[in-house]
Formats: structure tokens, sequence, C-alpha cells
């Protein structure tokens, strides 16, 4: 116990690529717009980041390049999809495909070299608390903005018109437009929003974790995580980046039982992923609802809003104005 708690900043640090691109993402689904390239907007963005820091010698255009390549990626699904009228699943998976083989492409002549690393800025006096402050209040800058970033767009969703009308060209984007709302336009919005995040998730790795580019680059296979997490959190902000954390700290706790247990390796490994695919069995074969029903009245509103997951009813789904 006392390991994981020494271990709490870590889980924080290296859940906060998947924070931010899971809630990128979120956003983007709400809209009703799929992006599955975001393993391949990731390790892209990633090299982005690195190489444009690496450059001109700037963390803060390391990390526009990579928030571009993001929005670029996510641009590029939304136009086949919303101007082309083709498949999101299949035009974001072939583009996910692409850009990690572009990316370990581009990045040869970039292999092991080492370059910009985010610093921490620890937060004066809440830095100095016991357990807290290591672990919330002495971090980089981008995981500060993914605790914010978590909380705003809560805020945004859920409290505001805006707000509103995002969901509202997800869920139903035909009465969205009767009450003035431009469908498309919006969706274009906000995937270029969730692609600008998933970018600075890559950011995160190259400019924050390894600070390096490698051969076979740490975090292909991120995306697909994060698309699982917005599915596991019901493409809501604090469930989805529950998710990210909670995958961090699964993670971190195999990497400990590796060392104090004579399990297979592979096998501690897989823990996390199969407790995540347990979960999505569970949420889509109708168990929550059966829940709901046994479980007393006045505890199936918390019963509701803790584990029900229900997608977005236009997600995917073309909107052609009449």
């Amino acid at each position: 116990m006392d390991e994981l708690i020494s271990n709490l900043p870590s889980i924080v640090r290296f859940a906060t690529p998947l924070v931010l691109a899971a809630v990128g993402e979120t956003i983007t689904e709400k809209a009703g717009v799929v992006n599955l390239s975001l393993d391949g907007s990731i390790v892209l963005a990633s090299l982005a980041g690195f190489v444009a820091a690496y450059t001109s010698g700037s963390i803060l255009v390391g990390l526009a390049a990579a928030a571009l390549v993001g929005t670029a990626m996510a641009l590029l699904v939304a136009f086949a999809s919303l101007t082309l009228k083709q498949d999101q699943v299949a035009v974001g998976f072939v583009l996910t495909l692409l850009a990690v083989d572009l990316a370990k492409f581009l990045g040869r002549d970039y292999r092991g070299q080492s370059g910009l690393c985010m610093t921490r800025a620890p937060v004066p006096l809440l830095s100095d608390l016991p357990v807290l402050g290591p672990t919330f209040f002495n971090q980089d800058v981008l995981v500060y903005f993914g605790f914010t970033l978590i909380i705003a767009a809560w805020w945004f969703m859920y409290r505001t018109r805006p707000g509103m009308a995002l969901r509202g060209v997800g869920e139903r984007p035909e009465a969205a437009f009767a009450r003035g709302a431009h469908v498309n336009r919006l969706r274009y919005l906000y995937a270029a929003v969730g692609g600008a995040l998933v970018g600075l998730a890559g950011a995160h790795y190259t400019l924050a974790i390894k600070c390096d580019w490698a051969a076979n680059p740490s975090m292909v296979g991120q995306g697909w995580i994060a698309l699982a997490i917005v599915i596991f959190g019901g493409w809501h902000p604090f469930k989805v980046a529950f998710g990210a954390y909670l995958y961090g700290a699964l993670r971190t706790l195999a990497s400990l039982l590796q060392q104090s247990t004579d399990l297979p390796v592979v096998l501690i490994n897989a823990v996390p992923w199969l407790l995540m695919i347990l979960t999505l069995l569970l949420v889509s074969s109708g168990f929550v609802d059966r829940l709901i029903r046994i479980t007393p009245h006045r505890y199936q509103p918390v019963i509701r809003a803790l584990l029900r997951s229900d997608s977005p009813k236009a997600l995917g789904v073309d909107f052609e104005r009449e």
C-alpha cells in the first residue's frame, strides 16, 4: 500500500495523456462524430511536438505543433464523413494505421535523440501538503491543464447553452437544426477541439513523460485505450477522467505485482485490459439496466448516474439538411 501511495504522482502524470485524449474524444463524440484515428493522431502528434520543440528550442512551439496535427487528423475524419459522406469508422481506422507508420518513417532521423522536457511547476504551499501535495500540486503544466479540462468540459456541456447545442447535434440533430443550430458546422468545430486535445496528449508523451523519440514509440496503443475509456465513462467528463486515472493506477499496480510475485509478466500486464473489457461487456449486456431495476427506488438515480452508459443517439449518423 505504501508503494502504491508513493507512486500516486506518477499515476496522475502518466494518466494525463489518456485524460486529454479521452475528454477530447468525448467532446467530439458528443457532437456525433467518431474519431477512430485517435491512436495514429497521438503517435503523429507526439512526433510533431518532439521535432518542433527540438528544432525551435521551445516547448510552446512543440505543443502548438502537436495540437495542429491532432486538429488536422480530426478534421480529415470530419471532412470525409460530413462532406464526402464516407464511413467515419473506416476512414478513422485507415488514418490511424497510416499515421502510425508515417510517424515511424518521418521520425527515423530522430531515433534515440533526447529533446526538451517540461519541468514541474509546484503550486506554492499546496505542494507541501502530505500525499496530496506531490500528487496533485507538484506536476507539469499539462497535468494542471488536464484537471482544469475535466471541470471545464463538464461545466460547458451541462451548464451552458452552447453545451446544450453540442449535445443536441449528437443526440437529435434534426431537432437542433430546427432550433437554429448549424449541425455540421458545430460538428466540424467540436471535431477540431477534440483533435487538438488529442494532439496535446501526444505531446505530453514526448515532452514530459519520455522526452525522446524511439524506434518503437511507447504511446502506440494508447489511442485505443482512450476510446475504450470514453465508452467506460459513459461519455461523461468526470467518469471518463476516473476511467483514465483508474487505468493508470491498475498499470502501476501491475508493475508493483511483477516485483513481488512469481506470476507471469504477460498475465499481470493483461489485468488492466481484462478489467476494461469486462466493464465494457457488463455495460453493453444490459447488466446495469437490470441492476437499476432491482435496486430500491431511492437509490436508482445514484446507480444510474454512476454506471449508466448511453452513447449519443446520432453518433456516427450523417445529417443532411432537407
